[in-house]
């Protein structure tokens, strides 16, 4: 921290005190005349991370910008996907491959490895609307699947705290998406997209068009994209089980007895006729299977395969900008984008079973003489196809704007007063086994009736164990499974004012600038699931619940002071308040900033401030909710000798536990507070040339997070076993929290919501850009970005070891590294870019499960390097045809051979996919141009 602290001031000490030179030109062309003399004007503009209108593009605050053309040449399908890989989200994020998790639909990112809540989006600056789930059923987010690709006009990307003008979330940083306001003609884009390995195929059409009718400017558009769904049997690595792990490949356990008593060989084989009734199951591949220490069972090698990997999706959004110039000092604006999306995706079989462990915990059958449990999943041709019971998702949202901007007479103030209202809904259509029809099923055909209760308080029972073994027809399963209907939404109102006065005051380097907002609105959430999800009559189905809404207000104000020509003070100062449950929770914000710019081809900046994310209405409001999950009883797996590493040879009544999971908000939570600075330089040491490089802190705390059942399981381990202080506050904590049964058992786990103490990240974010001209064979240009996570430490509560995310891959498996570079070439009609992108390497899973690369079969997955690559032809001026292929060569996730052979998806789905090579044909044709 000393040697950090030294940086600065010596950054500091550098812009304040190195002799003046002349002004960095941020643009190398734009402002130089035919006689190579720099013109005497230029145009200001507004750029993200400032309210006041500049002429210099860069500023004491880094920004990144994708162009429409990027998203295009680099082969970015979506939004969500140009950001996502982008050198800045280092660290993983949930998405469709977990198909089985609370919000497997929405698309979102995280910014150096900082939650995804810390990031504030804005669509033309205005702040977007909360997706109405929650991430990882915790989490307010932003969803960016719903932002019409073909209507952007570009992305700005600020990282950094700039909480001091944007309020509470802009912890990491703020993307701000810019919608296009004007169009040259009308346009029509058409594009087919097709994946090699099957599934995913893909449609999109989109539809602009701007025109003037005096003083009426109206610009409209509508995209409609329909994309089919990837399977995991339509890629090798996610069709079956794990075929080069470190123990030999394991099927799944499809129909199982097992005892609740015996700790190996516990599972009985009571099928006469082994299997051979169900072997026609999952298309042939349903047989008689045997795992080593437990015991024979039926099951497949290809039930992982039936679960989706890439949803099916079909989505439409529309888009309008509308401004009436009243006269020369007043223009009305409208602006309004609807998007509706409607998404289907199936966990598959390893979600879709019946036991009676979850009813029973375990029954007596006095013909074993032993306590026994049965599981058994539900086969696709007994569901009828797994595309058949589909979870169904559709999403209605739209974000309207009026307003009106102008001049205050003939003065040098600005105004802009705007009213915006953002509304999400959300309706899941879940799949569902309802219990008691389920639950009497299974009692008539294979239970059989209850012969009473032993001295243990358990069910006798002597099943029909052939029927046990014995398909079930699809009319039977159906007879018992269903849908359940949720439905939530949000909503926020914002009223806004500014006043901007860009020449306020001369000042020896230029004219002063001054903005000053106001805003009021309030905001409100609401998650209403349906209601047989909270009483139990969804089978081995629970939900989370909540609803809340607050009022908010802040004031802002920015100054920008050219205190020498060559150096400019940026400095904002912003007070936030929400009124929330009688009660106020306020927060100031501070910035302030330097550009020293010593020659016009190098500048230097810093700047320091404060960051703030004030508790989300789910934070607060959401109720306490049951779930279901699995967790592995790493303490009970170490007495039987089994060390973290081992956990997939620890007997199967250890290494996956189901337990009852309680989760609930905390209306006692703080805001989570943050210190942040950077500095960094800008050089463009030749024409059309731009170099930068900044370096990023974060000092956080106090922040709010659910807290995780795995490593609450490894922790209260830890503490069992003496490996930690038992009175240390963790194991105090984690010994409250994981409840164990009179025979040792985990039960059940509450993972509450809780501020914790501290979290510090410092980065670096480096960029290159540089184009030129070839001569007759056309120009080039050159793009690369960079980023590395240098410190990312983690300190759970107060007195507890300062974790370190980097080398503790337990806590993180983020990227450190992060880089993509592009080259471009153009020429007449013809242009090619190729992409390259790489992720650095990643603690393999042996490495994150034992939190030690001393573990024998611990270490690192190599870089994943992918390319894309496209090309562009206009035969006519009005018609630009375009194919592009992403993943090039094809790149699969690293190997990571640590998984054992129960894995059925062997790498980390929040950091790889396994979509492969997909290709992209697109013609884009301007009518009447």
């Amino acid at each position: 921290m000393k040697k950090q602290r030294k940086l600065l001031v010596t950054a500091i000490a550098a812009v304040l005190f190195t002799p003046p030179f002349a002004a960095l030109a941020q643009s190398n062309d734009a402002n130089i005349s035919s006689e190579g003399k720099k013109t005497s004007t230029l145009e200001s503009i507004t750029v993200t991370g400032s309210l006041i209108p500049q002429t210099e593009v860069e500023t004491s605050t880094p920004i990144t910008t994708i162009t429409a053309s990027d998203l295009k040449a680099k082969g970015f399908a979506t939004v969500a996907d140009a950001l996502q890989q982008s050198s800045f989200a280092t660290g993983g994020a949930q998405g469709s491959q977990s198909s089985g998790g609370f919000t497997p639909g929405a698309q979102t990112l995280s910014m150096f490895g900082l939650p995804v809540g810390f990031v504030k989006y804005l669509i033309d600056g205005r702040p977007m609307g909360n997706f109405p789930g929650l991430y990882n059923g915790s989490d307010v987010f932003n969803n960016l699947s719903g932002i019409p690709t073909e209507l952007v006009e570009r992305i700005e990307i600020l990282p950094g705290g700039q909480s001091s003008l944007y309020g509470s979330d802009a912890i990491a940083g703020v993307i701000n998406i810019i919608l296009k306001k004007k169009l040259d003609a009308p346009v029509v884009d058409v594009r087919y997209g097709w994946s090699q390995d099957g599934g995913g195929v893909d449609r999109r059409i989109s539809l602009a068009n701007s025109f003037q009718i005096g003083r009426l400017n109206i610009m409209g558009g509508v995209q409609f994209e329909k994309t089919q769904p990837i399977w995991g049997f339509d890629r090798e690595l996610t069709a079956k089980a794990n075929q080069n792990g470190t123990s030999a490949p394991v099927p799944s356990r499809d129909y199982l007895i097992y005892s609740a008593t015996k700790t190996s060989n516990g599972y009985y084989m009571l099928d006469p006729n082994k299997c051979s009734q169900v072997n026609g199951q999952y298309q042939g591949t349903e047989g008689l299977q045997n795992r080593p220490n437990s015991g024979e069972y039926c099951g497949s090698m290809y039930s992982a395969g039936y679960r989706t990997l890439a949803n099916d999706v079909k989505s439409a959004q529309g888009y309008t900008h509308v401004t009436f110039d009243v006269n020369d000092h007043v223009q009305l604006y409208g602006d309004l984008l609807y998007t509706y999306q409607e998404q289907k995706d199936t966990p598959g079989p390893s979600f879709t079973w019946w036991g009676t462990g979850s009813s029973y915990g375990a029954f007596y059958d006095p013909n074993l003489d032993d306590y026994v449990n049965l599981q058994r999943a539900f086969s696709p041709e007994e569901v009828g196809g797994y595309r058949s019971i589909m979870n169904r998702r559709i999403e209605n949202a739209y974000m309207l704007t009026l307003g009106a901007k102008g001049r205050l007479g003939s003065s040098q103030w600005d105004y802009d007063a705007s009213f915006t209202h953002s509304d999400d809904k959300l309706n899941e259509r879940q799949f569902a086994r309802f219990t008691k029809p389920m639950e009497a099923y299974f009692a008539s055909h294979v239970l059989g009736p209850s012969l009473g209760v032993d001295p243990n308080g358990l069910d006798i029972f002597t099943p029909d164990y052939a029927a046990f073994y014995s398909p079930i027809s699809t009319a039977d399963f159906r007879s018992f499974t269903g849908y359940t209907s949720t439905r939530s939404k949000t909503w926020d109102n914002l009223w806004r004012a500014q006043l901007t006065n860009a020449s306020l005051v001369k000042m020896p380097g230029g004219d002063a600038g001054i903005a000053v907002v106001l805003e009021g609105g309030n905001q409100g959430w609401n998650y209403a699931p349906d209601t047989r999800l909270l009483t139990g009559d969804v089978w081995g189905t629970s939900a989370i619940q909540g609803a809340g809404h607050r009022t908010r207000y802040a004031a802002t104000t920015e100054l920008r002071l050219p205190l020498l020509e060559q150096l400019t003070m940026n400095a904002s100062v912003r007070y936030d308040a929400f009124d929330v449950a009688k009660q106020t929770v306020s927060k100031p914000t501070y910035s302030v900033g330097f550009e020293y710019r010593p020659t016009d081809f190098l500048m230097l900046r810093t700047k320091y401030g404060s960051a703030f994310k004030a508790p989300t209405l789910s934070d607060q409001f959401q109720g306490e909710s049951g779930y279901y999950s699995t967790v592995t009883d790493y303490y009970n797996c170490a007495l039987l000798g089994f060390g973290p590493g081992q956990a997939a040879q620890c007997p199967s009544k250890y290494n996956s536990v189901q337990y009852v999971g309680t989760q609930s908000g905390n209306s006692n939570l703080q805001p989570i507070n943050a210190k942040v600075w950077s500095y960094g330089f800008v050089l463009a040491p030749v024409s059309r040339m731009a170099i930068t490089v900044d370096y990023l802190h974060w000092g956080i705390k106090d922040e709010v997070a659910q807290q995780s059942a795995d490593q609450l399981a490894q922790q209260e381990a830890l503490c069992r076993l003496g490996a930690l202080d038992i009175n240390l506050p963790t194991c105090v904590a984690a010994l409250d929290q994981v409840a164990r049964d009179a025979l040792g058992n985990i039960t059940g786990i509450y993972t509450p919501k809780v501020n914790v103490a501290k979290e510090a990240v410092n980065a670096i974010n480096a960029n290159f850009d540089y184009s030129f001209g070839i001569g007759e064979l056309g120009s080039l240009a050159l793009n690369a970005s960079y980023s590395n996570v240098l410190k990312h430490s983690y300190q759970p509560y107060p007195g507890d070891p300062t974790i370190d995310l980097l080398r503790s891959p337990n806590y993180s498996t983020d990227f450190k590294t992060k880089a993509n570079a592009s080259i471009t070439w153009l020429r007449n009609a013809w242009s090619t870019t190729l992409y390259a992108n790489r992720y650095g390497s990643t603690p393999n899973y042996i490495a994150s499960l034992s939190n030690d690369y001393n573990t024998p079969g611990a270490g690192k997955l190599a870089p994943w390097i992918r390319y894309n690559a496209s090309v562009s032809y206009n035969p006519a001026p009005d018609l630009t045809l375009s194919f592009l292929v992403n993943n090039l060569f094809n790149k699969m996730p690293p190997k990571d051979n640590s998984y054992p052979g129960t894995s059925t998806s062997p790498y980390n789905n929040e950091n790889y996919n396994v979509f492969g090579r997909t290709f992209y044909v697109q013609a884009t044709y301007k009518l009447g141009k």
